[in-house]
């Protein structure tokens, strides 16, 4: 069943409802009115006829009873209650309702017949009533007459709405069309220039979730072109390494490059796989880590590269073999920029305010750092990388491969901190920020 049969089966039915309501409200109101306006009659009469007979001089008052049957009943005596004469039986009046008669009339509403009753002061009790089945009659004639037309508007009405509907949802089904020949191969936007409705939200939603596919289907082959590139630059060194040392199994020289070429490739594996599937936000096991410490470790790998440290080394709550690889992977980078590792220079402090760019509130607005940056005196980034600089293969100008800046992104925000750069030619400056231990955490560790 289409969305558009069931919404032209909805709408029908609701016509019907409604046309069936309309017939019931109709019916109902010529019915009543057709009473009130008879008991309007009656009690006019009603009225006259007893002016008439409590009057001093009858000859003033015109006694008109429209047709309508007119019955005199006994106040007094044996009979109270009981009609002088009356002409049709099923008119009568019930006792108790003679008795409680007043100068004022009133209406009696029998099963099919109207009565106005008044009392005189003279004769007794004056009833006008009139029989009411030809209001039934009328109200029963009307129905039948609703009803074919009812009969003769539902069709009509389900065939205009079957109209309208096809041409109100053609936008619609030119769009449902249009995402059916979507796929892997089309990622084209939607065509749409209606307006901006329901349907025109729904479109756009759509036509960005095609461009956010594009663009990811654009990363993923990028993607696949750098890693295919970047493995296949040390393969080649490899099989070349490894060619030697067939020809020659002593050439030490030789032996050293290929488990160079190894471990690097070894690493550019790791980082790949911690890339994709972003090992470095899930496996965070977090310890009490010095910082100092930390950085005393990353700075030792690589030799000439200053460190300076306050008397008191932050400290914070982390995964040491995460921060440390971020803290590698930045000195690694600046050793890279200046060409050598007397260029850089690592200092950590404490920060109260907090970094840049960091969505912060409530509590979080007095939460202290823990910082450390990274600073080296190479000739800078370009204008045009830095906004890309921590998306993965983002390469500077002094090569590598584009994954250490990425990965130590993951690191720091994966530990609810942030990266900074600024750059310069002769300065350029990674700092990052982490929540700094606070007492507390310190005591339940």
């Amino acid at each position: 069943m289409t969305f558009r049969f069931r919404l032209i089966l909805a709408y029908t039915v609701i016509w019907g409802v409604l046309l069936l309501l309309a017939v019931g409200v109709a019916t109902y109101a010529v019915r009543q009115g057709l009473y009130r306006q008879v008991e309007q009659t009656l009690l006019r009469d009603a009225q006259r006829l007893g002016e008439l007979y409590d009057s001093p001089t009858p000859g003033g008052v015109t006694a008109e009873s429209g047709g309508a049957l007119i019955t005199i009943y006994r106040l007094d005596g044996e009979g109270a209650g009981q009609p002088y004469e009356i002409t049709d039986p099923k008119q009568q009046l019930p006792k108790e309702v003679v008795l409680q008669a007043g100068i004022a009339p009133r209406i009696y509403r029998g099963a099919s017949f109207r009565a106005a009753y008044i009392r005189t002061q003279k004769v007794g009790v004056f009833a006008v009533s009139q029989d009411t089945s030809f209001i039934e009659n009328i109200s029963q004639g009307v129905a039948r007459s609703l009803l074919q037309t009812l009969f003769l508007l539902l069709p009509v009405g389900a065939l205009l709405m079957a109209v309208s509907g096809r041409v109100a949802l053609a936008p619609l089904q030119r769009a449902a069309w249009a995402v059916r020949t979507r796929g892997p191969n089309n990622l084209t936007p939607l065509p749409y220039s209606g307006p901006s409705d329901e349907l025109g939200q729904i479109i756009e939603r759509v036509n960005s979730l095609l461009e956010a596919l594009r663009e990811a289907q654009t990363r993923e082959r990028a993607f696949l072109a750098e890693v295919s590139h970047e493995l296949r630059t040390p393969l080649t060194a490899l099989n070349g390494n490894l060619d030697r040392l067939s020809r020659n199994p002593g050439d030490q020289e030789a032996l050293l490059r290929a488990r160079r070429t190894a471990e690097h490739l070894s690493r550019l594996v790791g980082d790949l796989l911690s890339l994709a599937r972003g090992e470095a936000e899930r496996t965070v096991n977090p310890h009490i880590v010095p910082l100092g410490e930390l950085l005393s470790q990353a700075v030792g790998e690589y030799p000439g590269v200053a460190l300076f440290l306050p008397p008191n080394p932050p400290e914070v709550l982390g995964d040491p073999d995460r921060l440390l690889q971020l803290a590698r992977n930045l000195i690694s980078n600046a050793v890279r920029a200046a060409g050598r590792p007397q260029g850089v220079r690592v200092r950590t402090w404490i920060d109260e305010a907090p970094p840049a760019n960091t969505a912060v509130g409530g509590a979080l607005q007095t939460q202290k750092w823990a910082a450390f940056s990274v600073t080296d005196d190479g000739p800078g980034i370009p204008p045009e990388i830095l906004p890309r600089l921590f998306q993965r293969f983002a390469r500077g100008p002094q090569g590598g491969t584009g994954l250490g800046l990425a990965i130590a992104k993951q690191i720091a925000e994966a530990h609810g901190g942030r990266i900074l750069v600024s750059s310069q030619p002769g300065k350029t400056r990674f700092a990052v920020y982490l929540p700094l231990l606070a007492d507390g955490e310190e005591e339940a560790e």
